[in-house]
């Protein structure tokens, strides 16, 4: 067990410190969000939350720890003392894993002693980040496939060992059939995937003893790479050869090959026609090469042959927008009994954020099950299935939508109540499925990759009305 209690901003330790110097610690209710769905996307996923679970169940200040804050010169020792003795002991809500979310609705809510809330920050928004956003790219990338397998190979060009080995988690979440991450199948079962490199072809003397070798060594599952030297002239003929030379006599058969350069969509169509001719009908053709969901939509519509592609890079960095830009605010404190809204008033109005202890509903049609919108409320408002329900644009008021024959489901799941975990963890292929369901329940319109249908994710009038009120009150004193 690592332990991660300092990997924390600075900040967090110097305001607690300040807390704690001024007695300090009274509840609070922390808002985990985002602002915009990475490449302008029209839906992001939620993951990262069993991570969550576990770093805040071993959270735990050491005495190494303690040494080296007092080497600050900058903490009372009082402080420090509470540090080593620390207990989590807030409640945690939050969106489950796998599920779709969207900008500026709370996807994790934490409330207790400030202090406690104000340490966890950096991890919570680290975990919930990180994976959120490589769920969301894989999805992407999966959605473009067309319901042909995609597996994740970017282990290599991660940036570092925990990005690796949760992007992958992230990523099966969000649909890839497996990983080339050997360490993934051992700790999160999923299944390992991987046959050879160029290097192996060019280690012998040529390549069909290469194919050969392999051949022989896995009879049951031969999946050659062809395009060492030549897809079309050598790789494809190689591997015909040794299936008709040596996994055919045996009542075997190739299963697959890969192809790594070159035109796919050309390339695949021909080795299609190839195999084909060959006897070879159901040998599946994997492809890779720096893909990503913006090529994998232009092979699908150019009918390229492929059964399965294996993304890297773009997947595992989600090179084309590298951060999702969750945020971590204020939005209650407690004073004289009574939680008190707060708010970030900005003159960048997307900075401006949602004041008060809040919950968060999704609103289905009963007829299709499509999600119609998401509603952000004050935590004394129910909203009642039974009556039609108007929504809003919060931004522009006057456009407006009158709703009714829907179910509204409560999104924030209780996690840890007083520090004690409450939440019955589901199994990674149980958070698999439920995303795919979940996926069932958006428009294609809202999943399409170029200018996506916006999703509305609307305020209820009470929680408006007071964002308003405090934007007045606050302009006024400013």
């Amino acid at each position: 067990m690592r332990n991660l209690s300092m990997l924390i901003d600075f900040y967090e330790l110097t305001m607690a410190n300040s807390y704690y110097h001024h007695h300090k610690n009274e509840e609070a209710v922390f808002d985990l969000f985002f602002r915009s769905v990475p490449d302008d996307g029209g839906y992001a996923v939620m993951a990262g939350l069993e991570q969550a679970i576990q770093y805040i169940q071993e959270l735990k200040f050491d005495e190494k720890d303690i040494d080296y804050l007092r080497t600050k010169k900058l903490f009372d020792e009082g402080f420090l003392t509470y540090l080593l003795n620390f207990k989590f002991s807030c409640d945690v809500s939050a969106i489950k894993e796998g599920t779709p979310i969207f900008p500026n609705e709370p996807v994790m809510v934490v409330r207790g002693p400030i202090i406690e809330c104000q340490l966890v920050e950096t991890m919570l928004l680290l975990t919930i980040n990180h994976q959120s956003l490589i769920a969301t790219k894989t999805s992407r990338i999966v959605y473009a496939a067309k319901g042909r397998s995609v597996l994740e190979f970017g282990s290599r060009r991660a940036q570092g060992y925990d990005a690796a080995n949760f992007g992958a988690r992230a990523a099966y979440i969000a649909g890839v059939i497996g990983s080339a991450n050997t360490m993934t199948d051992r700790d999160f079962k999923i299944p390992a995937l991987g046959t050879m490199a160029h290097s192996f072809i060019q280690s012998f003397d040529n390549e069909y003893d290469a194919f050969l070798a392999y051949a022989k060594t896995y009879p049951d599952s031969t999946v050659l790479l062809v395009d060492t030297y030549s897809t079309i002239h050598s790789g494809l003929p190689n591997a015909i050869r040794v299936y008709n030379d040596y996994l055919k006599p045996m009542g075997k058969t190739l299963k697959g090959i890969r192809i790594d350069s070159g035109d796919l969509t050309y390339l695949s169509k021909k080795a299609r026609e190839m195999l084909d001719a060959a006897g070879l009908a159901e040998t599946k053709i994997t492809v890779s090469n720096s893909l990503d969901e913006y090529l994998i939509t232009n092979l699908v519509q150019q009918g390229a042959q492929i059964d399965a592609f294996g993304v890297g890079e773009r997947l595992i960095t989600s090179k084309s927008d590298s951060v999702f830009g969750g945020v971590y605010k204020l939005a209650a404190l407690k004073d004289n009994g009574a939680m008190i809204p707060k708010m970030k008033l900005s003159d960048n109005v997307v900075k401006t954020t949602n004041p008060g202890v809040k919950k968060l509903y999704r609103l289905f049609d009963q007829s299709s099950n499509k999600a119609i919108a998401d509603v952000v409320t004050l935590d004394t408002e129910v909203i009642n299935e039974n009556e039609p329900y108007l929504l809003f644009d919060p931004n522009f008021p006057w456009k407006q939508k009158l709703v009714s024959d829907f179910r509204a489901v409560s999104l924030l799941e209780p996690i840890f109540k007083k520090g004690k975990l409450v939440y019955q963890k589901p199994s990674l292929e149980e958070i698999r499925s439920y995303h795919k369901e979940q996926m069932s329940t958006l428009w294609d319109e809202v999943k399409r990759f170029e200018n996506p249908h916006p999703y509305y994710v609307d305020l209820s009038r009470k929680l408006w009305q007071l964002k308003q009120d405090l934007i007045e009150k606050y302009a006024k004193n400013s």
